[in-house]
């Protein structure tokens, strides 16, 4: 079983008494957080309960803010890329599932990521979004600014690993409707 991180959207946030009444499917990535959840859970970040796993995991943020941040970036790694119809493609899927799914709420679980190491899954979550997200944050909004040239190159590189993820209205862990 591949281990994955997996990206909702939500009316409402969880509580440690209860998930969302409407939970949509978004995304599932093997074997890592992939730069794009780490972008679409970017803008007004929060840890909240976990809708799959008993600690607190959840990692929440506006769908709306994420999703924009990620289509600018996404814009500006397609300047280098204009040729390459895989990341068109790639591009087209993920914005139109986007749309699709929106809500005001992205919730993206990290259970089964944080539980690789060692450490305390809460505390893996939590450097998260101490850490990870906010850098990921600042490298993006810089690169879509101009002044961070060599992330881009190295982003359209290796596309692939950070923005082609699977876009699915089922995913492993799906709700009911």
């Amino acid at each position: 079983m591949a281990n994955r991180s997996y990206l909702y959207a939500a009316d409402t946030l969880p509580t440690e008494q209860e998930n969302p009444r409407a939970i949509r499917c978004v995304s599932e990535h093997n074997w890592s957080i992939p730069l794009a959840h780490k972008l679409l859970v970017g803008r007004g970040t929060v840890i909240v309960p976990s809708m799959i796993w008993n600690p607190r995991i959840g990692i929440a943020a506006d769908y709306a803010g994420g999703a924009a941040l990620l289509g600018d970036l996404l814009r500006a790694v397609g300047r280098g890329l204009e040729d390459d119809t895989d990341f068109a493609r790639c591009v087209e899927r993920t914005t139109s599932h986007l749309e699709k799914q929106r809500a005001p709420y992205f919730v993206l679980e990290t259970g089964e990521m944080v539980s690789l190491t060692d450490d305390d899954p809460e505390a893996g979550v939590r450097r998260l979004v101490a850490d990870d997200i906010p850098a990921a944050v600042a490298q993006a909004e810089a690169a879509i600014a101009g002044r961070n040239d060599a992330w881009l190159a190295s982003l359209r590189s290796d596309w692939e690993d950070h923005f082609a993820s699977f876009y699915s209205d089922v995913l492993y862990f799906s709700f009911p409707g």
